[in-house]
């Protein structure tokens, strides 16, 4: 039976790079993990394919998953649900896998409530002038949006004491190069070894 997989959460304010950080793990990493998927109700935009880029499900879908328990973490924007499917994570996991979740703080402390052995890396801008350059460089929230972007920036960077690493995103190949130091060193420590050596012990 292999060792159960270990639940890595990325996260962080809005506009730190989360989503660049993420795909430059995926296309470079020489750590193996799976990224989950999240699960919307919104419409498929142009180029989207149904379980790639999200799962895509009614309202009425979204909430009996709700309902059964079935969301490992959801939220409501714009009167849409996002959310992780709690069943493929825990498929992924059972099967000796890592899965990697790239979420909102909201998200990630529903996550620590029902997984408190994962691991929470909370990605974090060098200062909040460069976090507001690269909100204001999307190119897509007027003036008062970007505002209220970096009030909610600043709430949500208070919140970075409920994790358990911060990673600078100054540069994306230095952020990923320390999140997989972290993903390394995690996988070494002795309360996710022990039952290995109890078992060695034992035979």
């Amino acid at each position: 039976m292999s060792t159960r997989g270990m639940l890595i959460v990325l996260s962080g304010p809005s506009g730190v790079g989360k989503g660049t950080v993420r795909k430059a793990m995926l296309k470079k990493s020489s750590i193996r993990f799976d990224y989950s998927v999240s699960m919307t109700t919104r419409n498929m935009r142009p180029g989207e394919e149904d379980g790639v880029d999200y799962y895509f499900r009614t309202n009425e879908e979204f909430e009996d998953e709700i309902a059964n328990g079935g969301m490992l973490e959801y939220a409501k924007y714009v009167d849409h649900y996002y959310g992780t499917p709690l069943k493929y994570v825990n498929e992924k996991l059972d099967k000796g896998i890592d899965v990697l979740l790239e979420i909102e703080v909201n998200g990630a402390m529903q996550v620590r409530d029902k997984m408190p052995d994962g691991v929470f890396i909370f990605l974090t801008p060098p200062d909040l002038p460069s976090l507001r350059r690269r909100i204001t460089h999307r190119g897509t929230d007027d003036v008062k949006t970007i505002d209220k972007r970096m009030e909610q920036a600043k709430k949500e960077i208070e919140m970075m004491s409920n994790y358990d690493y911060a990673v600078v995103n100054d540069k994306i190949p230095n952020a990923v190069k320390k999140i997989e130091g972290i993903i390394r060193s995690e996988h070494l420590r002795v309360p996710r070894v022990i039952d290995k050596y109890k078992k060695i012990i034992g035979e």
